[in-house]
């Protein structure tokens, strides 16, 4: 795929400065981050260039790399790194990573995966990591807007088991694997950015 081809979702555009401004806060001292589902790759050239201090791993199942290395080639970041293979339900990357981030996946995965991207968060976070997850969620089987009503909605009516997540359901997967829920920032159009800080005593 050349660089003139490359994907591009208007709501990375959109969201990105808010994301930003989250991930300045956590990773000021953070050396490696795993971006778990990087999709187009906008997410990812625009942190890098923002954090240059930042090693910043790519990552999505295969068919979405060739989109991601356009985006990376026309980019040139020496701290972006080319995606690695990951199907959540899969083998991991090895490694302990000082950060985690990811955007807009939870909901488009079945409850299986899910509970399989925990538990591979709880294989490759550091202790004292932070895990950065961006997307949609409901309150305590609430949501947070007729907007999010309509897209959990939308989601469900189709097959793959996907879904709008429910902040006290993933919270309960996090906390399994030693994570303590630390932000829950509001981000503009009903999203959110929840925050995890991994227990120092867990590895």
């Amino acid at each position: 795929m050349s660089v003139d081809d490359k994907p591009f979702a208007p709501a990375c555009e959109r969201n990105r400065e808010p994301i930003l401004a989250v991930l300045r806060r956590y990773l000021a001292d953070c050396r490696s981050v795993l971006e778990i589902g990087s999709g187009t790759g906008q997410h990812a050239v625009h942190f890098g260039a923002a954090m240059p201090h930042l090693v910043w791993q790519t990552s999505d199942v295969a068919a979405n790399h060739p989109g991601i290395r356009a985006w990376l080639e026309e980019a040139g970041l020496p701290n972006v790194r080319e995606p690695l293979a990951l199907d959540v339900t899969g083998d991991w990357p090895a490694g302990d990573y000082d950060a985690l981030f990811s955007a807009n996946t939870l909901h488009i995965m079945d409850w299986s995966a899910v509970r399989a991207f925990f538990n591979g968060v709880g294989d490759v976070l550091a202790p004292g990591g932070w895990l950065i997850i961006y997307g949609p969620f409901h309150d305590d089987g609430r949501p947070t807007g007729e907007g999010n009503a309509r897209f959990d909605a939308s989601l469900r009516a189709q097959p793959g088991g996907m879904g709008i997540r429910d902040v006290v359901d993933v919270d309960r997967l996090a906390a399994q694997v030693g994570l303590r829920l630390s932000d829950d920032v509001a981000m503009p159009a009903d999203n959110r950015c929840l925050v995890w800080c991994r227990d120092e005593g867990v590895g």
